[in-house]
C-alpha cells in the first residue's frame, strides 16, 4: 500500500484544504504516513500570506525534501512558484490553493494509484480536528484590496458554495459525531454576494445562499455553530436574533485590524474608533452576553505613538473578549510596502507588548465576571480521572481560552455539560460540573 506523508500549515482554511486532499487520496487507495522515513512521498500544504509564514513554509519543505526527497507542494505559497523553484528546483510539482486535481495528478504520476476509486460507492472523509468539532468553509477567496494582504492574487476572488452543498456537509459532519460546526471564509459577511444569493436544494426545501438563510436552516442539525471572519457591515444585525434566540453561539470573530480611521485608510479598511464603537454598541445591546474576537496589526507602515494610542484607548473602551496581536510584516506583491515611514522592528515589538499588556488587564476583568455563573462547556479532553477540558461558547478551539472542569466521572469528549465558575484568571476560566 503506497503511503504519503503530509504537512498541513497556515490557517482553518487551509486545514479544510488539506482534509479535501487527504480524503481524496485517500479514495484512491492511499494510506498516511506519520514518519518522513514511512512515507513514499510528501505533500506540503503552505501558508504564504505573511513574510513569517512563508519562511515556516519553505523550512517545512526543506525539511521534507531533506528527509524524504519526494516532494509535491500545494497551497497559498504555492500560487508563487518563482520563490518555490528558486530555493528548492528540485521539488516534484507546485500547485495552487485548492488545485486538489493537480495534487493527485502529482501524486499518481510517481506512485499510481493502489487501486480503481470507481470500485468504492462512498469515498471516506478525512478530518484533520478531533470527531467533535469540524471547520466548514464557505466560500473561497475574496474580493476586498487591503493594502497589506495579497490573498486575492493567492486565491483569487470570492468564490462562494450553494446554500445545499453547504447544508448537506454540515448533515454529514453532524451524523458523524460533530457537536460544533466552525464556519470559515475570507469574509463570512460576504457568503453568496457572488452568487446573487441564488437558491438551491436542500433535500425539498429551497435554500438561499446568504447567511442567515443558511443559518436560520443548520440550527436545526443541533450543532453549536461558530463564526470566523465577520466584516462589520450594517447586515451582520441580522444574524443576532438567530443568537439571542440561541440557535447560533454567540460569538464573533471580527477582524477590525486597527482604530485609527487614518491607518485604517491606508489599510484600505472600513471604520474607526467611533464606528467600530457604534457597531459593537449596537450589536451588544441586541446580544447582551456576545463574544467578539478582533486581531490588530501594529507598527503598520506610518503608525504614529499617536495613532497606536487611539488603538489603545479604543481597546479600553470596547473591552473586546479575545484580542490577537501581529506586528506588521511586509509581504511581496502587497501595495503597503510601498508606503513610507516604516516602523523600526523594536518599535513594533513594544507595541505589541503594550497592547498585549492592556488588553490582559481587560480579559481577566471580562473573565472574573463569569464567576459564580453557569456555562455550558463542550468537553475537548480528558487529561485524568476527574478533570475535564473544554470550551464556552466563549472560546474557539486553538485561539481563545478554556475551561478546566472537576467532573464527577462521567463527562465524555464531545459532551456538553454545564460548569458552575467557581474562579478565573486570565485566559482561562475554572469550575464544578453541575
Amino acid at each position: 500500500m503506497a503511503k504519503i506523508g503530509f504537512v498541513s500549515l497556515g490557517c482553518p482554511k487551509a486545514l479544510v484544504d488539506s482534509e479535501q486532499i487527504l480524503s481524496r487520496l485517500k479514495a484512491l487507495g492511499y494510506e498516511t504516513s506519520a514518519t518522513y522515513e514511512e512515507a513514499e512521498l510528501v505533500v506540503v500544504n503552505t501558508c504564504g500570506f505573511i513574510t513569517p509564514a512563508i519562511e515556516e513554509s519553505l523550512e517545512a519543505i526543506g525539511e521534507a525534501l531533506r528527509e524524504n526527497g519526494k516532494v509535491v507542494v500545494t497551497g497559498c505559497l504555492g500560487a508563487r512558484p518563482e520563490v518555490i523553484r528558486e530555493r528548492y528546483p528540485n521539488v516534484l510539482e507546485v500547485t495552487g490553493p485548492g488545485e486538489v486535481e493537480r495534487v493527485l495528478q502529482a501524486v499518481q504520476e510517481v506512485l499510481p494509484s493502489p487501486r480503481n476509486p470507481l470500485l468504492d460507492l462512498i469515498p471516506p472523509q478525512v478530518k484533520l480536528t478531533p470527531r467533535h468539532y469540524a471547520y466548514l468553509k464557505l466560500s473561497e477567496g475574496c474580493d476586498h484590496r487591503c493594502s497589506f494582504c495579497i490573498i486575492p492574487r493567492l486565491r483569487g476572488g470570492l468564490r462562494s458554495r450553494d446554500a445545499g452543498e453547504v447544508l448537506a456537509e454540515a448533515a454529514r459532519l453532524v451524523a458523524t459525531g460533530t457537536r460544533e460546526l466552525l464556519l470559515i471564509a475570507q469574509d463570512l459577511s460576504a457568503y453568496g454576494v457572488d452568487l446573487r444569493h441564488r437558491e438551491s436544494f436542500w433535500g425539498d426545501r429551497l435554500v438561499k445562499a446568504e447567511l442567515k438563510d443558511l443559518l436560520s436552516h443548520m440550527a436545526e442539525l443541533g450543532a453549536w455553530i461558530r463564526l470566523h471572519y465577520v466584516y462589520p457591515y450594517p447586515h451582520v444585525r441580522e444574524l443576532l436574533p438567530l443568537m439571542a434566540e440561541g440557535k447560533v453561539l454567540p460569538y464573533l470573530d471580527v477582524p477590525l485590524q486597527h482604530a485609527s480611521e487614518r491607518i485604517l485608510r491606508l489599510m484600505r479598511r472600513p471604520g474607526g474608533y467611533q464606528s467600530h464603537l457604534k457597531t459593537l454598541k449596537a450589536w451588544r445591546e441586541v446580544v447582551p452576553e456576545l463574544a467578539i474576537r478582533s486581531s490588530f496589526i501594529v507598527g503598520f507602515p506610518g503608525e504614529t505613538e499617536e495613532d497606536f494610542q487611539i488603538l489603545l484607548d479604543f481597546l479600553q473602551e470596547a473591552e473586546l473578549d479575545r484580542v490577537g496581536v501581529f506586528t506588521y510584516s511586509p509581504v511581496e506583491g502587497a501595495e503597503a510596502n510601498a508606503l513610507s515611514g516604516h516602523v523600526p522592528e523594536e518599535v513594533k515589538e513594544e507595541r505589541k507588548a503594550r497592547l498585549m499588556e492592556v488588553q490582559a488587564e481587560i480579559s481577566l476583568r471580562k473573565n472574573q465576571s463569569f464567576v459564580g455563573k453557569t456555562l455550558e462547556v463542550l468537553v475537548d479532553e480528558l487529561p485524568e480521572p476527574g478533570l475535564a477540558v473544554g470550551r464556552s461558547y466563549r472560546d474557539s478551539p486553538g485561539i481563545d481560552g478554556l475551561v478546566y472542569v472537576e467532573t464527577d466521572g462521567t463527562a465524555r469528549v464531545g459532551e456538553r455539560i454545564p460548569v458552575r465558575i467557581t474562579r478565573a484568571d486570565t485566559y482561562d476560566l475554572y469550575g464544578v460540573q453541575v
